[in-house]
C-alpha cells in the first residue's frame, strides 16, 4: 500500500477526529476558567484535521496523482 493510498483512507477518519476534538475545544473555551485549554484543542483539532493536506504539502507523502493532460 502507497503513502497515497493510505493517507486518502485516513483522510476521512482524520477529519472526523479533528473536527470533533475542535468542536470540543470551541465549546469548552466558552468557559472563562478553560479558555485556554480549550483554545488549545482547537487548534490540535484543526492541526489534527489537516494532516493528510499538510503530509502532501511537506512532502511526507505523495500529491493526488494527475490525470493524462490532453494535448494542445
Amino acid at each position: 500500500m502507497t503513502a497515497y493510498q493510505l493517507i486518502s483512507m485516513l483522510g476521512y477518519a482524520f477529519n472526523i477526529v479533528g473536527l470533533l476534538v475542535c468542536l470540543g475545544g470551541l465549546s469548552l473555551a466558552r468557559r472563562p476558567r478553560h479558555r485556554w485549554l480549550g483554545r488549545l484543542l482547537a487548534v490540535a483539532g484543526f492541526a489534527i484535521a489537516a494532516t493528510p493536506l499538510l503530509a502532501q504539502l511537506f512532502g511526507w507523502a505523495e500529491p493526488t496523482p494527475a490525470g493524462v493532460t490532453p494535448p494542445s
